[in-house]
């Protein structure tokens, strides 16, 4: 097509011409046909760039321009938006990434960037020739929202989105809300009571106008596109009729059955027939069938017998509930890797080597022991306690790579918390490095070790072992350069974070990426760190990645907003650069359904031609590179268009030097 095509080079800074030389590119680039502009600026992307593409667009009457500048992942946005406002389509506008792809990777070589760059500008011209005008299409959203995951960060989100006004959908796995947080004995570095900062967020979601509250369930199917999800959420059966239940708890207090307690991360006996902890929200209580007496022997029915509401149900059944909503916040939070995979600390065979939480709950109040701490094999008061950081993190060779970002911290929180119990108490910390980075936490850690004496060790412990009724360490100290035995009562391991065990099949029914570790993958971890890939899906705390208490409840605030930003709109705008069928070429084969990760490709069941869903559908290119008959394309980047890009990069592929070699 014979269009005036405008091309202008962005210098960014030196970040483009400290490398590739603009001038002679400017020079070369205006050689080409069709090509009847072109312009250099040091920064396109300033509001004096900006007005400098709009003014030069209608004085040379434009039909399309190239911004040859950094990665459209940034400032294709800015451009196009200049287009809709000069009355341009907004999808004649390309951008040829000059920076990552050229002046960047070839910053030694700035007459080879150079040459590639020109090469790059001419392949985005060839393909903006040949675009064409496309428009969006325009969908009503479902102002509803659901939260996956009631801990902190899932309570925060949906406090947010429901005082903006819209109704919330907040799902949990587990009896109550609350999530790790209500385990913890205090938090750091203010050493507040997690229950009182929690409970009455957990009484406001309760009572909120907006928020309808759906523990004891999980996600069974999702379905749909942004602003317009199918959910199906499987109540798990409760056997406590939650209309008729008071929650006077005589039924918990009656139960013979006494498994171990799951709340307390098993350090004391809890009731078949539970809540999860007191002050939990709801505070109806469930009945766990695996360790029930009438379920697994037929006998008892205590709670039935006492239960003044006639509340027990024996036959109760899971139910399949169907809803609606346009956003879905992911808030599964995580887990701690499971302490028997340290064998080399004696995990799992010793009942005195026991994990951060485990040493949370004998640390709270509310734990097994009412705050004063015990050790779990004989209850005596350990006298000395020996702390290992990074077990199973900072551990590429045999468990994870990656910093769990807060050990460091609750670590020597609960070397202060245990000395503050145990007076005449020693407290030893093994570390690797002190990771302290947020606010007051360096002033933290300084007073843990100068004003409570507590030993910091740095190095590995290679080995725990049992002489005794005591607990053998052996480690290294790297700065004496000297090994280290102690003898200890107790010893506390600050295992690995890991994702929630639901994460994968939760990411699996959404469709949603996950890293190699299973935390949901962010769209971008700088400009869009709280969003997902897939249009509205937004995450929140620690079902990403590890962080603190600070940073999770800051992120379910920045998800929160997203989601009242897309709940201001009227409808939603899809973006058209997607998958398109030629019905007369499709095959039938199927292959497009099989490999579209977004569900966005189905064949009609009538006519088992292949249909795209247009606002489902994120425009990966996935079923048009699988397509055997070449039925399905990309609008905007058509195999000819492809093919003309590819024969501009190749045409002097064995050519070594350049005419910008002097």
């Amino acid at each position: 097509m014979n269009k005036r095509i405008g091309v202008f080079i962005c210098h960014c800074g030196l970040n483009i011409a400290g490398t590739v030389d603009v001038d002679a590119l400017r020079a070369e680039v205006a050689k080409l046909n069709n090509v009847v502009y072109v312009k250099n600026y040091i920064f396109l992307c300033s509001q004096p760039g900006q007005e400098m593409v709009s003014e030069a667009v209608k004085e040379h009457n434009l039909d399309g321009f190239i911004v040859a500048n950094c990665s459209p992942t940034l400032h294709e946005k800015t451009f196009r938006t200049i287009a809709i406002k000069l009355g341009m389509n907004p999808y004649l506008v390309e951008v040829a990434n000059i920076r990552e792809q050229s002046s960047w990777p070839h910053s030694k070589q700035p007459r080879f960037a150079t040459q590639k760059a020109l090469k790059i500008i001419k392949a985005t011209i060839k393909k903006l020739k040949r675009n064409m005008e496309l428009y969006t299409q325009r969908v009503g959203l479902t102002k509803r929202a659901l939260i996956i995951g009631g801990g902190i960060a899932g309570i925060q989100a949906a406090l947010d989105i429901a005082d903006g006004g819209y109704e919330v959908l907040l799902l949990d796995r587990k009896q109550s809300i609350g999530g790790h947080m209500a385990q913890i004995s205090e938090t750091f570095p203010t050493l507040d009571c997690p229950q009182c900062i929690m409970t009455p967020k957990m009484t406001e979601v309760a009572q909120h106008p907006n928020i309808k509250l759906l523990t004891y369930s999980e996600v069974e199917e999702v379905s749909g596109f942004i602003g317009n999800f199918t959910v199906k959420i499987r109540q798990k059966a409760r056997y406590v009729d939650w209309d008729k239940c008071t929650g006077c708890g005589e039924c918990i207090a009656k139960c013979p059955s006494k498994p171990l307690s799951d709340f307390n991360r098993n350090l004391c006996k809890g009731t078949a027939i539970y809540r999860d902890f007191e002050q939990a929200v709801p505070s109806y209580p469930v009945i766990n069938k695996d360790v029930c007496l009438y379920f697994q022997k037929g006998v008892c029915k205590v709670c039935e017998k006492i239960c003044p509401a006639s509340a027990i149900n024996y036959e109760d059944k899971d139910v399949i509930k169907e809803e609606q909503v346009g956003a879905i916040i992911i808030a599964t939070g995580y887990e701690l890797m499971p302490i028997e995979a340290l064998g080399e600390y004696g995990a799992g065979r010793y009942k005195d080597v026991v994990d951060g939480m485990q040493f949370e709950r004998l640390l709270a109040s509310t734990g097994p022991h009412a705050g004063d701490v015990k050790r779990p094999s004989d209850q005596k008061v350990p006298d000395s306690v020996v702390f290992i950081q990074c077990a199973g993190s900072r551990d590429p060779e045999t468990h994870y790579p990656y910093c769990s970002k807060v050990c460091c911290m609750y670590t020597a929180k609960q070397a202060l918390l245990y000395k503050h119990n145990v007076h005449h108490g020693k407290a030893y910390i093994f570390y690797i490095d002190i990771r302290s980075n947020g606010k007051g936490y360096e002033e933290f850690v300084q007073r843990v070790q100068e004003e409570e004496g507590v030993v910091y060790i740095r190095g590995k412990v290679s080995k725990v072992f049992k002489r005794g009724d005591k607990m053998v360490v052996w480690g290294a100290d790297t700065l004496t350069g000297q090994t280290v035995e102690i003898e200890t009562d107790l010893v506390v391991l600050a295992t690995a974070m890991v994702p929630s065990t639901d994460a994968l099949s939760l990411a699996s029914k959404t469709r949603l990426a996950t890293d190699k570790f299973g935390w949901f993958s962010e769209a971008h971890p700088k400009l869009r760190p709280v969003e997902s890939v897939t249009g509205g899906y937004f995450l929140a705390g620690t079902a990403q990645s590890p962080r603190d208490i600070p940073e999770t409840v800051a992120q379910a605030s920045g998800a929160a907003s997203k989601v009242l930003a897309l709940f201001s709109n009227e409808f939603i705008e899809s973006e058209p650069v997607i998958a398109q069928v030629d019905p007369e070429i499709c095959n039938r084969c199927g292959y497009c359904e099989a490999v579209c990760a977004y569900g966005a490709v189905k064949l009609n069941l009538k006519t088992k031609i292949a249909e795209v869903n247009e606002v489902l559908c994120e425009g990966c290119g996935a079923c048009a590179a699988t397509c055997p008959s070449g039925a399905i394309s990309h609008r905007n980047n058509l195999r000819r268009q492809i093919f003309d890009m590819i024969s501009v990069a190749t045409e002097d592929y064995d050519k070594i030097a350049t005419k910008f070699d002097k």
